[in-house]
């Protein structure tokens, strides 16, 4: 029996050796960086590797313990950078330019992969903080912004900070607001509420989102600390994920009662809600791609895709019944098609108790990976694991960490695999940008581009030049002569007193008129007539110089007349028109003529008429007219002024 207890100490110190030699090697490959000559994994306990992120650069960055480590699309090492603190492998690593930002213990340290291999310093402690005794403040979360050039961080118990990429503070709120005295957020408990999301940054809006313990959502400015709306979603859970889209919709997904609901990002209220399955906790975030469509799988083992709009489809259906899918989409290079990873189960078993549903699955036999486009619902691509995508990582030093979904997953992104001819892959930029695009050209319902800001230049074009009429207009109107001496009051009284004399004179002028088409011979019609026109045109010429809205004119151009010509024998009216025709009209005053012989018309081809009129016109017109005008013309601005007064008698009896 002591023969048997020794042989068991003697095996279990030879499993403990081997182990120690096994994670000493993983740990001197980590060290110098080498290791893709290595094709499988060292026996014992592999490290863990936390989720992977794709940089800008194409490559996969991931935390293992101490170490940063970034890995060629192919899985192989492509730097190394000791940390120094243990990293949290919970936050992923947010990237601006060369420079890689991630969480370690109590600090924020920034990355420069390029200077691994050069004398300059590789990494910095970007930000760190001091924990208050007896409180839990460590970091949530953090996002950045290349284009406001921040860094937003959030702490539990303190709050929302935000940092220029230079270190600075710029700004920091906390999740208990007062505006005017009107107490906003954490309104149930204000000691014990905080913000317990990591920092969304929505590109497009130009806003960040947060929520709090109590199932508060914010929205918040990215370039100050004004708050845009608080959205108390408390009724569907305080747990919540929160995922920009974009057509001015926020995707909010609550995992413990498995809906989804539209937010309206302007006003913050709820457009649409939509039930999934069940879905897990931990790993499963939601994907939006760049049509705007969001994804998420469920452990029923159906992928579901909303649009916008609430509009649903379902995907994968097929192998339901003996699957899950546990981890979220990745986004292809192209940012409209994802990777989805479906793990094919021997057995499922699904119960629901109360708002909530389990899921207990059976022994996993192998992961289905699919390639596809939720907004067309074109399938690309499909391949198994293990099966032929096992050789994607038999020589990858990847093989040297635990491998999950979510690895996978990236790397068949970073690596394009399965990518159609007709994928074309976009820059992050790039899928920013087109997102953007595509959301402002829905929201103002125009094309995307350069139309829709012509016309909004057109406008402004527009509005300039009106205002610029309406300032001269009310320049030249108030240095009016009249105006200035009379007021504004006397001056449109009596530009009205005057519009009122014209009409009057008009009509009269109008009865004159057909009297005098009538009766040829009726001296006194004419005689009236001419002075009624002389009068209006005085009227018109102080509406045009004195009274008019414009400027000052020195004269009103003749454009129509008719002046009485007086003689001993003959009175005359001529009529000069618009067009420089004449007619003159001679009617003889003799006691002894006839009817036939004492009126005398003629046109204007007549011979005779114009030999007449010719010697007739000369004798003393100005003295005629200046004896028999004056008075007629008094005469007729009486009858005028007290035509005015009926009219206004008129109007003013009760």
């Amino acid at each position: 029996m002591a023969t048997g207890v020794m042989w068991s100490l003697c095996l279990l110190v030879c499993f403990l050796i081997g182990a120690a030699r096994s994670e000493s090697r993983a740990l001197q490959k980590l060290d110098t960086g080498g290791g893709a000559e290595n094709a499988r994994a060292p026996p014992g306990p592999a490290r863990a590797l936390s989720a992977p992120s794709i940089a800008h650069d194409g490559r996969l960055v991931a935390c293992s313990g101490k170490y940063l480590l970034g890995f060629e699309p192919n899985g192989s090492f492509a730097w190394i950078v000791p940390l120094g603190h243990m990293c949290n492998d919970s936050i992923s690593p947010v990237f601006e330019g060369e420079q890689v930002y991630l969480v370690a213990e109590d600090k924020v340290i920034k990355v420069t992969p390029r200077n691994v291999h050069t004398a300059e310093p590789a990494l910095e402690v970007f930000f760190s903080h001091n924990t208050t005794s007896g409180r839990s403040e460590e970091i949530i979360g953090l996002a950045i912004s290349g284009s406001y050039s921040s860094l937003f961080l959030t702490i539990r118990n303190r709050g929302l900070f935000t940092f220029s990429l230079h270190g600075e503070l710029q700004w920091s709120v906390g999740p208990a607001l007062n505006l005017f005295d009107y107490h906003l957020g954490c309104k149930r408990n204000v000691s014990g509420c905080y913000f317990d999301s990591a920092p969304v940054l929505d590109q497009c809006e130009g806003a960040l989102y947060i929520s709090n313990t109590e199932g508060q959502l914010y929205s918040l400015y990215v370039d100050n600390r004004g708050i845009r709306w608080i959205q108390d979603l408390g009724s569907h859970g305080k747990v919540m994920t929160i995922a920009p889209g974009n057509s001015a919709c926020l995707y909010i997904v609550f995992p413990r009662k498995s809906i989804v609901v539209g937010i309206d990002v302007s006003t913050g209220s709820i457009s649409w809600t939509q039930n999934i399955g069940p879905i897990s906790i931990e790993k499963n975030l939601p994907t939006v791609d760049s049509n705007g469509w969001m994804s998420i799988g469920s452990l029923d083992g159906t992928l579901y895709s909303i649009s916008p709009d609430g509009d649903m489809r379902k995907f994968l259906a097929k192998t339901a019944n003996d699957s899950v899918i546990h981890v979220g989409p990745i986004l292809d290079c192209s940012g409209f098609s994802m990777y989805v990873a479906k793990t094919i189960v021997e057995g499922k078993l699904i119960q629901t108790v109360g708002d909530y549903t389990y899921v207990l699955a059976k022994k996993p036999s192998f992961i289905l990976f699919t390639l596809l486009a939720p907004a067309t619902g074109t399938v690309y691509w499909t391949g198994e694991y293990p099966g032929e995508l096992s050789n994607l990582l038999s020589s990858s030093d990847l093989n040297d960490f635990t491998i999950d979904e979510t690895v996978v997953l990236t790397l068949l992104s970073a690596a394009k695999t399965g990518i159609s001819n007709t994928t074309q892959c976009y820059t992050r930029r790039q899928k920013i940008a087109c997102i953007c695009r595509q959301a402002k050209a829905k929201f103002v319902q125009a094309d995307p581009g350069e139309p829709s800001y012509v016309l909004l230049l057109i406008f402004l074009l527009v509005v300039i030049v009106i205002q610029a009429v309406a300032i001269l207009f009310c320049c030249i109107f108030w240095r009016k002569k009249r105006l200035q001496d009379n007021g504004l009051q006397k001056f449109l009284e009596k530009r009205r007193s005057l519009h009122s004399k014209r009409r009057i004179l008009g009509k009269k002028i109008l009865e004159l008129e057909q009297r005098a088409a009538e009766d040829a011979s009726s001296n006194e019609a004419l005689g009236q007539l001419g002075e009624m026109v002389k009068v209006k045109e005085g009227v018109e010429r102080k509406l045009y110089e004195s009274y008019s809205l414009g400027r000052d004119e020195p004269s009103l151009e003749q454009q129509g007349s008719s002046l009485p010509l007086y003689h001993d024998k003959y009175r005359s009216h001529s009529f000069h028109s618009s067009q420089k025709e004449s007619i003159t009209i001679f009617n003889m005053l003799s006691d002894t003529s006839s009817s036939e012989d004492g009126t005398s018309s003629c046109s204007d081809d007549s011979e005779s008429c114009s030999g007449t009129s010719s010697g007739e016109m000369e004798l003393d017109e100005s003295k005629s007219a200046e004896e028999a005008g004056p008075s007629n013309t008094a005469n007729v601005e009486e009858g005028v002024q007290h035509e005015l007064e009926k009219q206004h008698q008129h109007c003013s009896a009760p």
